[in-house]
């Protein structure tokens, strides 16, 4: 088997080598090629990555490259994680909104309209040369905003699957106030990318018994305070638990005023990185090192595993939350809107669980953002002004023309040279 990562020389990709070196019963992989245009970053990753699976008795073989039809070739599947424009166009994207009165977030709001605009072309040029090298690979999605990436991969014909880590670390956390294995808890999950809710935490598989009522009437002040929503709001949404990404609905001012007194997430990463990458060049570092936990990206290596396996294999775990064509399973969505839910996922691909009746609470914001999304991928596609002026009026998080006028001209601005009609 093998597997490629496009974007193998991120400071991401040796919390990707940890869960392939300790899971590789569930994963055999036999050649794991890292991807990416900057060599001499590539080098440094590459080379721990290789120290990881010598420490841990993996006999895979790893090799790097700026080939991407090298990289590839002969790959039953490929894993997407770049970052168009690095991280000083996050940083932008973190910024400039700001300036209008809005949330600045790489995936959310108008930042996340920026980073679709940059990353859809480049996604699907990558899967154009999948596609040639092997029609058969599927290819696993975890470049932001994810909803988006992976609509485009799938109306362009490609095997495309999303994955976010959100409801994995629920599942963990979730395993951890219960006092039982991960293993044990099965989410019923709603929404969309970086827009869910957690309806029901199941014991044992999709028919088992709800625990939420439990979770929430013993740990909801610690759940709350995870999510930096107050306890009492929980209590009013009906029982549910939404991700995190949801403060930046339910709380928006509160949180563009934070964001106007600190530096930017981008800022932090990126100091961050640049001491992994000095780290990573140490020879004698052979397991990720502690400070990659700060970086983000929890449990990603084990929801990668997972799902790559299931799909080439119909091994591990067939129950999954991904990103898929939605197909009924919302029937207040159109069929070809891409959705975030619990599925069961094999070789064929993934089949979303039936979910019962949504609560015209939660409805209305999928609604409105799965528009937003098709006018953001139209403009990804097809490029110009008022394109890009209608998602953002769409948008829930802007909706006023004066806002949208206005963050069209700093999204173009700042974007200019990634943006092939700009």
């Amino acid at each position: 088997m093998k597997l490629t990562v496009v974007g193998g020389g991120s400071t991401y990709t040796p919390e990707l080598i940890d869960g392939f070196a300790r899971l590789r019963d569930t994963l055999p992989i036999e050649e794991l090629a890292l991807v990416d245009p900057a060599a001499e970053r590539l080098e440094l990753v590459g080379g721990l990555a290789r120290r990881i699976f010598a420490r841990q008795g993996h006999g895979g073989r790893i090799v790097t490259t700026s080939d991407l039809d090298a990289g590839v070739e002969g790959a039953d599947a490929v894993l997407l994680q770049l970052r168009v424009g690095g991280q000083a166009a996050r940083q932008q994207d973190e910024t400039w909104p700001l300036e209008c009165g809005c949330v600045g977030q790489e995936t959310t709001g108008a930042g996340g309209l920026a980073k679709a605009l940059r990353t859809v072309p480049v996604v699907l040029d990558i899967a154009e040369h999948v596609r040639r090298a092997n029609p058969n690979a599927w290819i696993i999605d975890f470049t932001n905003p994810v909803g988006i990436v992976t609509r485009a991969l799938l109306q362009a014909g490609h095997r495309a699957v999303g994955l976010c880590n959100v409801a994995i670390g629920f599942q963990r956390k979730f395993a951890d106030l219960l006092d039982v294995t991960p293993s044990e808890i099965h989410l019923d999950h709603l929404g969309l990318n970086h827009l869910t809710w957690e309806t029901a935490v199941r014991l044992g598989g999709p028919e088992g018994e709800n625990v939420l009522p439990k979770l929430l009437g013993e740990h909801g002040d610690t759940i709350a305070a995870d999510l930096r929503l107050p306890t009492a709001l929980l209590d009013r949404l009906g029982g549910v638990i939404p991700s995190y990404y949801l403060r930046y609905y339910y709380a928006h001012d509160e949180v563009v005023r934070e964001l106007r007194t600190k530096p930017s997430r981008a800022a932090e990463v990126a100091a961050m990185e640049k001491q992994l990458l000095e780290m990573y060049g140490d020879p004698a570092l052979d397991e990720k090192p502690e400070l990659l936990a700060r970086r983000g990206g929890a449990y990603y290596s084990e929801a990668a595993v997972d799902l790559a396996a299931a799909l080439l294999g119909g091994t591990g775990n067939p129950y999954q939350v991904v990103n898929t064509y939605n197909g009924g399973t919302l029937p207040f969505l159109p069929d070809d809107a891409v959705i975030e839910v619990q599925a069961a996922v094999g070789p064929a691909g993934p089949r979303p669980l039936p979910i019962p009746d949504v609560d015209p609470l939660f409805a209305g914001l999928v609604a409105n953002v799965t528009a937003y999304e098709e006018l953001a991928l139209e403009a990804a596609l097809r490029g110009g002004r008022d394109r890009v002026f209608r998602a953002l009026l769409a948008h829930p998080l802007i909706g006023q023309y004066e806002y949208a006028d206005a963050l069209t001209d700093r999204l173009v601005a700042h974007n200019r040279e990634h943006l092939a009609w700009a």
